[in-house]
């Protein structure tokens, strides 16, 4: 990151973790000198509006008031991957001081998003964790499963992080194996979306049912069931959320289903 100038002018994005700083529900914009930014630090990581999008240096003395990330899932969506990009490479920054390979301490690269050792040059880059995501189609149902860290609340698809040696598909259907006991078949790629809680990449796929019968992984899922797609629906993902999408996108599939 380098000094941010008096002149630099912009949309200017601070963090704390998966939050960010918004003034009356918008990211500060304008000129640095105006908005009190001398004598920080910022990089800029895109634009938006035709503006430059300044990444601001982690504060650690901050009383600004700070939002969950989560509350901008309603955006445009290139907005949003902007403030997961930034969030991002804040927390890869600040859990990458130091080489993972010798311990020596790390500067910030100016020619690409990395660090550098000073002592031995190991360059290490954003970690991004892959994670699958997988809405199951059965004929007119749809498979929805209420997570133990939403027990009670939201039902929504299932996902999980794709192991060492791992293609995307095999990670689909070890899940919903795992999760479920259901098997899949006849996978195919739906779209992706930053998830910068702290540092994932969901990849999305519908699937359709091959087998099985629901008995639920007690340590991750409260409760899962089918549900046929013109019955009233428990409480699902906000919009904006690729879950939601995904929901959204077999419910019309079994209403083809239903209509043919």
């Amino acid at each position: 990151m380098q000094p941010i100038k008096p002149e630099d002018m912009g949309f200017w994005l601070f963090t704390q973790g998966s939050s960010i700083h918004l003034n009356h529900g918008k990211l500060p914009f304008g000129k640095a000198v105006d908005l009190g930014l001398n004598g920080l630090n910022a990089l800029k990581i895109g634009e938006w509006q035709q503006q430059p999008f300044y990444l601001i240096e982690n504060q650690t003395e901050d009383t600004r008031d700070y939002f969950s990330l989560r509350e901008q899932l309603g955006e445009p969506q290139d907005y949003f991957n902007l403030l997961c990009r930034g969030v991002e490479l804040n927390h890869f920054y600040q859990t990458h001081q130091f080489c993972g390979k010798c311990g020596g301490k790390n500067e910030q690269m100016s020619d690409e998003w990395a660090v550098r050792c000073h002592a031995c040059g190991f360059r290490t880059y954003p970690v991004i964790c892959p994670s699958i995501i997988v809405a199951v189609r059965r004929g007119r149902q749809i498979l929805l499963a209420n997570h133990m860290r939403h027990k009670g609340g939201i039902y929504t698809t299932l996902a999980g992080f794709v192991e060492a040696g791992e293609t995307f598909e095999e990670t689909v259907r070890r899940e919903v194996y795992e999760e479920t006991h259901i098997h899949v078949q006849n996978l195919r790629y739906f779209g992706s979306q930053p998830w910068a809680f702290p540092n994932s990449q969901m990849v999305g796929f519908l699937a359709d049912y091959a087998g099985g019968e629901i008995q639920i992984q007690p340590e991750e899922i409260h409760d899962a069931q089918w549900f046929d797609y013109d019955e009233p629906l428990p409480e699902l993902p906000p919009h904006g959320t690729i879950a939601r999408k995904l929901i959204e996108a077999t419910l019309e599939l079994c209403q083809q289903h239903h209509d043919n």
